[in-house]
């Protein structure tokens, strides 16, 4: 995104969906949360689409929802995973500056935002052996494979210019997970093969998808609009999940209104796999795809039949899946840091460090408070309704 007249100031203003989507488009890799569609899945709250513009080059864009404090017109200012600007930049304020003004305008109280880079990188192998040592409780424990030094300055520069990083885990409702576990789909030499990927995998991995395609699971998947057809069956499933895992279950219509959204948006952009044996569904998923970027969104998987193994047949139909449309990276979404063998969570980084791919932690979330008492006001709110369950 960098211009030859880089020195230019930057201006922030409103530009139509059209325009946020051309110029997502013409990027590697952009986060869901930050297409235009995003926004009418999240209905509830107010929106714009924000551009920053050199000149007459429109050189970033993000999605801002505007969530209301109950009785008055003021908000906060949220972009989740976003925004899509050049984070490598060492003067990011000049990036920042114009947008807080610009939200400050409409009415905003604070800004929240998720910058979209990686931090630091650990191996499978590394979380599988942190997993083992009772001497290691955490991610940060280990010393990672890789640090990201655009990612270490981005979090540095925030810090300096007044932003506040939220830490808690939880919090606000819509706050997007700042550890995240990743399969690449591509190395310095290329697109990797899918058995470059199953050869990643770890034995018990490989193990079970012979066992699923041994014992007659059958993946299908249905992209756009026509994944409505298999939504009330993925649906059903997940309400089972819900009730066997112990979580609240999103209403049907945010899936409905999910899928509607995304598929105008492009036909290809979401997608709902079903893993059958003779005829039951056992698992099904829901995918979403942006550039190069791949994201498992959704699962729900039945009690019965666990041995047929439906979940990683449809894990490895859905990587199948990435690498064919021509993805570089798979993600299964978040993991908490938890590498204490006797936390509930750890089941779920194992069950992902079998794909053979990478924990990640990204730079998280960040708080600037632009009017203090009302920014304090809101914080407490959300944390009433969070220690509710609301």
């Amino acid at each position: 995104m960098t211009t030859p007249a880089a020195s230019s100031p930057l201006r922030v203003h409103a530009i139509d969906a059209a325009e946020h989507l051309a110029f997502l488009r013409h990027q590697p890799s952009a986060s869901f949360l930050q297409t235009p569609a995003w926004a009418l899945v999240k209905a509830e709250w107010r929106h714009e689409s924000l551009g920053w513009f050199r000149g007459d080059q429109l050189v970033g864009a993000g999605l801002v929802l505007y969530r209301q404090l109950p009785r008055i017109k003021r908000y906060l200012a949220y972009l989740p995973e976003g925004p899509v600007i050049e984070w490598a930049d060492e003067r990011l304020d000049d990036w920042l500056a114009p947008m807080v003004a610009h939200v400050k305008a409409e009415g905003a109280f604070g800004v929240r935002m998720g910058p979209p880079v990686a931090c630091r990188r650990w191996s499978a192998a590394q979380v599988k052996e942190g997993i083992a040592d009772p001497g290691v409780r955490r991610l940060g424990d280990i010393a990672p494979l890789d640090r990201n030094p655009v990612g270490a300055r981005a979090v540095s520069q925030l810090s300096d210019l007044g932003w506040r990083q939220q830490v808690s885990e939880g919090g606000f409702a819509a706050g997007q997970p700042q550890f995240v576990f990743q399969v690449p789909l591509a190395g310095p030499e290329g697109p990797l093969s899918e058995d470059d990927v199953l050869r990643g995998m770890n034995q018990l991995w490989r193990r079970n998808i012979k066992k699923a395609d041994k014992a007659g699971v059958e993946v299908t998947s249905a992209a756009g609009t026509a994944a409505l057809d298999d939504l009330k069956a993925f649906y059903d499933l997940y309400v089972h999940t819900a009730e066997r895992d112990h979580f609240t279950p999103r209403p049907l219509s945010y899936f409905r209104t999910m899928v509607e959204a995304l598929a105008a948006e492009d036909p290809d952009r979401i997608t709902v796999w079903s893993a059958r044996h003779e005829g039951d569904l056992v698992a099904s998923t829901i995918a979403i795809r942006v550039g190069t970027h791949s994201w498992y969104s959704y699962g729900a998987s039945s009690t019965e039949k666990r041995e047929v193994r439906g979940s990683n047949a449809v894990q490895w139909a859905m990587i199948r899946g990435a690498i064919a449309d021509g993805a570089e990276l798979y993600d299964l979404r978040g993991i908490t840091d938890t590498l204490d063998a006797d936390d509930s969570h750890v089941g779920l980084i194992q069950f992902k460090v079998g794909t053979g791919g990478q924990a990640v932690e990204y730079a998280g979330e960040w708080d600037l408070p632009l009017h203090r008492p009302l920014y304090r006001a809101f914080d407490l709110y959300m944390a009433r309704h969070a220690k509710a369950g609301r």
